[in-house]
């Protein structure tokens, strides 16, 4: 049993001012995240469901993934979404000294600027990425302050989906989304196989619901 939160509380945001959590928008907006692929079995399904849905997202990848599976990486390029660093290998900061968890995330960057310059969209500048999603959320002060002097953006979240907890059902992933999330909202989903029981269940009906809201759904940028 997690005692993680669904909803950040505020008196975390304002402990952690200097990290992105949710963002201000004039319009109804939701900012779907995605962390852990890419995967060949999720992420592709994931594309063309938001594809079907006119829906952006921003997808935060594990260098390793990457690089075993660049065709799937430059897809999520190519169909427009953004992207950010989750590390080389889904490291925890809390347990990973700070020399080594910067070694790890410099990896990762090299291994996303390495795929950008392969994609096929014309303006490659506007796929290099300076977001950044530390694994589980664990992340020291000191990393935090360094990555944010390296003009880093250090995005957490205003919603958890729960989609990779095995003790959570279909319907209560879904519940845990359409229940908290608002405008401004970002919500953390998972291209990952562990998550997509889930993740497949409740994507397509969140989508569907704030679709019928009025909402509209961005990547970070």
């Amino acid at each position: 049993m997690t005692l993680t939160p669904i909803k950040t509380p505020f008196v975390v945001k304002k402990m952690f001012p200097n990290y992105v959590w949710d963002i201000t928008s004039t319009v109804k907006t939701i900012y779907l995240t995605f962390d852990d692929g890419p995967t060949p079995e999720i992420t592709n399904w994931t594309l063309n469901t938001l594809k079907e849905h006119n829906a952006v997202a921003t997808f935060f990848c594990i260098g390793n993934n990457i690089e075993k599976y660049p065709d799937v990486f430059r897809n999520i390029l190519d169909n427009g979404h953004c992207i950010g660093n989750h590390t080389q290998n889904h490291v925890k900061g809390w347990q990973t000294k700070t020399k080594d968890y910067f070694e790890n995330i410099e990896l990762c960057e090299s291994v996303l600027k390495s795929q950008v310059t392969k994609s096929s969209i014309v303006n490659r500048k506007s796929l290099v990425s300076n977001l950044f999603r530390p694994p589980y959320g664990q992340i020291t002060p000191k990393q935090g302050r360094t990555l944010i002097k390296q003009d880093y953006k250090i995005i957490m979240w205003d919603v958890l989906s729960f989609d990779w907890d095995q003790a959570v059902s279909p319907e209560r992933c879904l519940k845990n989304v359409i229940s908290k999330a608002k405008s401004g909202s970002i919500v953390v989903f998972h291209d990952s196989v562990k998550a997509s029981k889930n993740m497949t269940y409740a994507l397509p009906k969140v989508l569907e619901f704030f679709n019928r809201e009025g909402y509209v759904f961005k990547g970070i940028h």
